[in-house]
């Protein structure tokens, strides 16, 4: 009988092929990551750093540019004052854009609500209190009629709140018969509707209330999106709703709920417009809309949802009130001062483009 296997001594033919390989380790090519690969990680995990760093930025230099005047109590306290309506209308658009939405109609809602608070209160004789009242739960309707468009119509968020918008200026218009209601009339009528404009010192430093209730509303939303199982839910639809819906969230349900509260952040808005203004009037705040847009892209909220912090709207508020009341002391025309503006709500979309690449 033949020996298969040779002889024993030998060695095969494919070891002997092996007994001139390279026998080193398997290695990975380390790489050193760049200044900004490691700021745009960092940068990508704290949104809310970026408005913040521009924020102190702008006021360093605003304080060099336009002197001290800028940095006085009277001043810094005047731009919480003047940014504190578009702040809570931009803490109402926050909830919408983080489920990668938009509203169009946080403005028009806002005075909507202001004229059937007045009417009721100052026309009507309808106590004050109970008009309010009103004018927060017709906000929360406007808004639930918004997110009704949008989870049961199936229409996108931008022509639906785009169309609204112009349902509810018009509605302004018809209720007002576009005649504002006077200070005097409120103050003999319903003086409580005025509650927000009222204002207190705290050195040189002068408060409306309205600014602490914009302060109070951030932190609301704050402790509702990062400690409830509800924020939890907002930001998974913004992120992906899809996913989102798979893992048992009913999306449609958190949306209505989002545009909603939305729409009752108006109202309440509507209560502290009247007393910023002082008055009642169908044409007040016609750039709104735009304006808490532009305090939401620059607070780092990202334009296509489940990223950012309900905190950075505030700060894109402040921001923008810096850069207003800087280049106005420092002598510089409105029109500018808008084109800065312009200017620095792209640059903001921008960086958000940029941070977003190292997630996809």
């Amino acid at each position: 009988m033949s020996d298969l296997s040779g002889p024993s001594s030998g060695k095969h033919d494919f070891e002997s092929a092996l007994a001139d390989s390279d026998t080193s380790i398997a290695a990975f090519e380390s790489h050193q990551k760049s200044f900004f690969d490691r700021l745009q990680h960092f940068l990508h995990g704290n949104p809310t750093m970026v408005p913040v760093i521009v924020l102190a930025g702008s006021v360093i230099a605003f304080g060099f540019i336009a002197g001290e005047n800028f940095f006085s109590a009277f001043n810094l306290s005047l731009i919480m004052q003047q940014v504190s309506i578009i702040g809570i209308l931009a803490a109402a658009q926050s909830l919408v854009i983080l489920t990668a939405g938009i509203d169009l109609s946080v403005g028009a809602i806002m005075v909507l609500m202001s004229v059937v608070i007045g009417n009721l209160a100052v026309k009507l004789g309808v106590p004050a209190p109970f008009a309010i009242l009103v004018g927060f739960a017709g906000g929360a309707a406007a808004g639930y009629l918004n997110g009704t468009f949008v989870t049961r119509v199936r229409l996108p968020p931008f022509i639906v709140t785009l169309g609204t918008w112009n349902i509810f200026f018009a509605l302004t218009l018809w209720l007002s018969g576009a005649q504002s209601i006077r200070s005097q009339d409120i103050d003999a009528t319903a003086p409580l509707l005025k509650f927000f404009g009222d204002s207190f010192r705290v050195g040189g430093a002068q408060f409306t209330y309205g600014s602490i209730l914009m302060v109070v509303i951030f932190a609301v939303l704050w402790y509702l999106l990062n400690r409830t199982p509800w924020g939890r839910h907002v930001y998974a639809v913004g992120d992906d709703k899809e996913a989102a819906e798979l893992s048992g969230i009913r999306t449609d349900r958190v949306l209505l709920s989002v545009y909603a509260l939305a729409g009752l952040v108006c109202g309440i808005a509507a209560w502290a417009a009247i007393g910023r203004v002082g008055s009642v009037s169908p044409q007040s705040f016609q750039e709104a809309n735009l304006q808490s847009i532009t305090a939401v892209v620059i607070g780092g909220i990202s334009l296509f949802g489940g990223r950012g912090s309900i905190v950075g709207p505030l700060v894109g508020a402040l921001i923008v009130g810096v850069f207003n009341s800087g280049l106005r002391l420092a002598g510089v025309d409105v029109l500018w001062q808008v084109f800065a503006i312009g200017w620095l709500t792209i640059i903001a979309v921008a960086l958000d483009q940029w941070i977003r690449k190292l997630s996809s």
